[in-house]
């Protein structure tokens, strides 16, 4: 476990029409120590039906946060969703995927 991953919800975070902006606090769940890789090219269209070469496999020993809208990796400002998990017999796997929305924290 090399990295250290933080979970965050946006749940705060509400639409003000007056404004035309969204206004309200995210906020950090948890972070875990996790092992992040890439998903090669074959396996991203195995799994995903697509090539998406910014997809991260996240594994962590604790079960994630149930409910998350986002995670950040060792800090970075790149943000990334969840696009699939799985739970083999030992790790928790994630499989996520950068986000391009424009999200901003």
């Amino acid at each position: 476990m090399d990295s250290i991953v933080s979970f965050y919800s946006a749940t705060g975070r509400k639409y003000n029409p007056h404004t035309h902006q969204y206004e309200g606090e995210t906020k950090m769940v948890v972070e875990l120590p996790a092992n992040v890789t890439d998903v090669g090219t074959d396996r991203s269209v195995q799994v995903l039906g697509n090539l998406n070469a910014n997809s991260k496999v996240v594994r962590t020993y604790e079960e994630p946060p149930a409910k998350w809208d986002y995670l950040l990796i060792d800090g970075h400002v790149t943000h990334y969703r969840l696009q699939t998990q799985r739970k083999p017999l030992k790790l928790f796997t994630l499989i996520v995927g950068e986000d391009n929305g424009g999200t901003k924290s």
